[in-house]
């Protein structure tokens, strides 16, 4: 799949487009230590059931960080993104670190988002839960790429796929490059105090919040959190999965992306 690239007056950035719906999703994904631009057919085959009513454009993070780099500088930036493209009234979907650019993004720009999905997301990272992401800088910043990995999988997967994937992951982290571990160092520190609990009331879209209840990585509160703060509205949605998928429930769940089409796919109260 062909990488995109989109530039603005600040900055560039790369892109995915796969589909031919007359709508538009938008997919923000979470924290990884590489980029997700090289998985494109992998993560348009799993997304396939919605490339028929939507054009899909999946984000990377711009390509310059700057050295400190807080999650709504990300979200400012998601929104030049979007409008350079031409695009508006998009349905936003964000993953983990996405979901929390997106929860910005949706309350600073209510113009650009239709409807929203955070998916193992939170409003908020505290002390407690920030100390997973600082082991993992440090792991980082030591450039012990496999131990890195493998903590980043353990805490994202179910243990039985944890170890299924082990020898993947393993395998994976020998191509992290220097460039990757320096990157993922600034997106990962830009967890730390994160908080959007007070602007969750002026997003005006529909909301479908979707978590774990086995999270090990913000825990299955985080989620039921961000729909307590969200306008009470009754086109918006709270979903936790059952124990068995972990925070990649958005991989690991096999009924997500169905989930995700038929609320995507349900009018709004406002029509």
């Amino acid at each position: 799949m062909t990488i995109n690239t989109v530039k603005t007056a600040s900055f560039t950035m790369d892109y995915l487009r796969f589909g031919k719906g007359k709508d538009s999703l938008v997919i923000l994904p979470g924290l990884s230590v590489q980029s997700v631009m090289g998985l494109g057919d992998l993560i348009a085959e799993a997304y396939q059931s919605l490339t028929e009513d939507y054009t899909v454009y999946l984000f990377d993070r711009r390509k310059d960080l700057p050295a400190v780099y807080p999650i709504r500088e990300m979200a400012r930036d998601m929104a030049e993104a979007i409008r350079a493209l031409g695009l508006s009234k998009v349905a936003l979907f964000g993953a983990s670190q996405g979901g929390m650019i997106a929860m910005a993004l949706a309350a600073e720009h209510p113009e650009l988002v239709q409807k929203l999905v955070l998916g193992s997301s939170s409003a908020h990272v505290d002390a407690a839960h920030f100390e997973l992401f600082a082991r993992w800088i440090d792991l980082a910043k030591e450039g012990q790429s496999r131990e890195l990995n493998l903590a980043f999988g353990e805490a994202l997967y179910p243990k039985a796929v944890f170890e299924s994937a082990r020898e993947l992951l393993l395998s994976q982290a020998d191509s992290f490059t220097a460039e990757d571990l320096r990157r993922f160092v600034i997106l990962a520190e830009s967890l730390q105090g994160f908080d959007v609990r007070a602007d969750l009331a002026r997003i005006a879209c529909p909301v479908l919040v979707l978590g774990a209840k086995d999270d090990r990585v913000l825990g299955a509160e985080a989620s039921r959190e961000i729909f307590r703060h969200l306008p009470q509205r009754p086109d918006s949605e709270l979903y936790l999965y059952e124990e068995g998928f972990g925070h990649a429930a958005f991989d690991t769940a096999p009924d997500y992306k169905e989930r995700l089409l038929r609320f995507l796919r349900k009018e709004t109260a406002a029509e």
